[in-house]
């Protein structure tokens, strides 16, 4: 007798007669299926039902330990095709999660490739999925199947229309089962909230890794994307609308998508290498970034003290830090907690990483003679309030942006400096006159991102004085909890999840004024600064620490050791 699993759920309550019969198509995968995808049932709910009502178990593949040995002689086409993964070895036998337990025939099939016995248990179709991702690798159902005659939607829209040049590269790289596979090594970095894509050709073939809070990982990919490494490289060269052909020089363009209704800027830099070419993706996703300067990480008196320098009438108010070290979501939020009617705003950047609604944003040319000092020099004739320059980089935009200041503007900019300190002595290595630079900085903030533990899964412990640096605050500690990272589901096995803000917070008074016009060190105005009440980054980075927000092993890897 043929069991329906639509008539099984039916019976167990899980759906009506009405929502049974909106999710019937004929076979029992895709009603149940169906019924999910309506919101008839859950997925855990019918499958643990469907399960009983076979005889089987139902697992939960997030506290199951995989055995890689049995991966070994499986069929991948079984894998990838009808959604099997084999678990583990029980005996003679090989354990294989099944997100279908009424259809029997793929397990058939299992058993005569294997000449194995195969003992079936249930799991979700997304946990199984994982998995292959996780074991076989970025890409690698895509590649099994690139010359399977369908590709589904994959949820990925180019918002900007490309045409082939006619060249058999092109066309090789505008194959559906390329495009998918080029989608979904982009789907996989948004999903991890990767902040950048790296795709490196080495001598022995492609390497994928995404930068996750910070960090690269590796991405294990099947041995069988090596054969498309060109019409990967191409179609992504194409998304940007660069020139496909030339292999000699570095490129840069920008690939705008939507991604199941997000809407995603990616910047792609290509850079010759001697194996081939490297290219790496910036991934900007809009509606994963918020900016509010009170969520960022920072201390209250920080807060309180950087929102009183952004309300100034005129002045300078630099941020400083590395890059990737979050300076962009600095400003942002400072200029959005500004913004009002009664104030105009415009901002010179390179390039325009997100736009603001009621913020005038440009964007500089440098190829053209349009750089940050002469845009400067055209904005000042528009009658701003307050002006941001994306990065003084050279004396004449130093000078400019001081100009800006001294006529009655607020401005906001970025230096790469280590520290806030360092930001007086660096405008006066560009050849910024000291007086001017005294006269004008009202503020720096460095900053850097440390990791935030996972919520879900770090562990408490105790550490003693010998497992800590010197220059940790015991005074600040007393009675403390200490975490470090363990790795759970919810941050995939990293044990962080997300990153927030380290902050050092410089304020102008009137003996740094005093220190930078008498073209002082930079490590007396550090000494001055911290006997005047700043707090270094590794002192906020402890606090965070003692807090319970990040670990130890965070603040060692991110910050400097104080020799004050």
């Amino acid at each position: 007798m043929i069991m329906h699993a639509g008539e099984i759920l039916k019976r167990r309550g899980l759906l009506t007669d009405d929502q049974l019969e909106k999710s019937r198509s004929g076979d029992s995968t895709s009603v149940v299926q169906s019924a999910i995808d309506n919101g008839f049932v859950q997925e855990r709910e019918a499958l643990q039902a469907l399960a009983e009502e076979v005889g089987l178990e139902y697992i939960d593949l997030r506290d199951i330990e995989i055995d890689l040995t049995v991966l070994k002689g499986f069929p991948q086409k079984l894998i990838y095709r009808q959604s099997l993964f084999p678990i583990r070895w029980q005996d003679e036998s090989i354990v294989v999660a099944t997100s279908d337990p009424l259809d029997l025939y793929p397990l058939d099939e299992a058993s005569a490739a294997t000449g194995r016995n195969i003992i079936p248990v249930v799991a979700e179709r997304a946990e199984i999925a994982r998995l292959v991702k996780r074991h076989l690798g970025v890409g690698s159902e895509t590649v099994e199947g690139l010359m399977a005659a369908k590709v589904d939607d994959d949820g990925v829209e180019l918002l900007e229309q490309i045409e082939s040049d006619g060249s058999e590269l092109s066309e090789m790289a505008q194959e559906a089962s390329v495009v998918r596979l080029v989608n979904e090594i982009l789907l996989e970095a948004i999903e991890t909230r990767a902040s950048d894509i790296h795709i490196e050709t080495q001598s022995d073939g492609l390497v994928i890794r995404y930068r996750i809070d910070g960090i690269l990982h590796p991405q294990p990919a099947p041995p069988e994307i090596n054969r498309f490494q060109a019409a990967i490289i191409s179609r992504l060269k194409i998304m940007a609308r660069l020139n496909i052909a030339e292999k000699r020089l570095p490129q840069d363009g920008r690939i705008k998508l939507r991604v199941h209704g997000r809407e995603v800027d990616i910047r792609l830099s290509v850079i010759p290498m001697i194996h081939g070419e490297g290219l790496v993706m910036r991934v900007l996703d809009k509606s994963a970034m918020v900016f509010d300067l009170s969520k960022l990480g920072m201390s209250a008196e920080i807060y309180e003290r950087f929102s009183e320098l952004i309300e100034l009438p005129h002045g300078i108010v630099l941020v400083t830090g590395p890059t990737g070290s979050g300076k962009t979501t600095t400003l942002y939020s400072s200029l959005l907690q500004i913004r009002s009617p009664e104030t105009k705003i415009i901002t010179t950047e390179d390039p325009v990483e997100y736009q603001l609604d009621g913020i005038n944003q440009i964007q500089v040319h440098a190829k053209i003679g349009f750089t940050f000092a002469a845009s400067l020099r055209s904005i000042l004739r528009h009658d701003p309030d307050i002006v941001l320059v994306g990065e003084i980089r050279d004396l004449e935009t130093a000078e400019n942006a001081i100009q800006a200041s001294l006529t009655g503007h607020l401005v906001f900019s970025t230096l790469h400096t280590n520290d806030a300190s360092s930001a007086f002595t660096r405008l006066g290595d560009m050849g910024v006159e000291p007086f001017l630079v005294a006269g004008t900085v009202e503020g720096v903030m460095a900053q850097r991102l440390v990791r935030r533990l996972c919520k879900s899964c770090k562990e408490s412990y105790q550490p003693t004085k010998d497992e800590l640096p010197k220059d940790f605050p015991w005074d600040r500690a007393d009675n403390a909890t200490f975490f470090r990272p363990v790795g759970c589901r919810e941050c995939r096995g990293f044990g962080y999840q997300g990153r927030l803000g380290i902050y050092e917070l410089l304020t102008a008074n009137e003996r740094i004024r005093e220190l930078a016009q008498n073209r002082a060190s930079s490590w007396d105005i550090r000494k001055a600064a911290i006997e005047t009440g700043m707090r270094t980054l590794r002192m906020d980075a402890w606090d965070k620490t003692i807090a319970g927000h990040s670990s130890v092993d965070e603040v060692l890897r991110v910050t400097k050791g104080e020799t004050l």
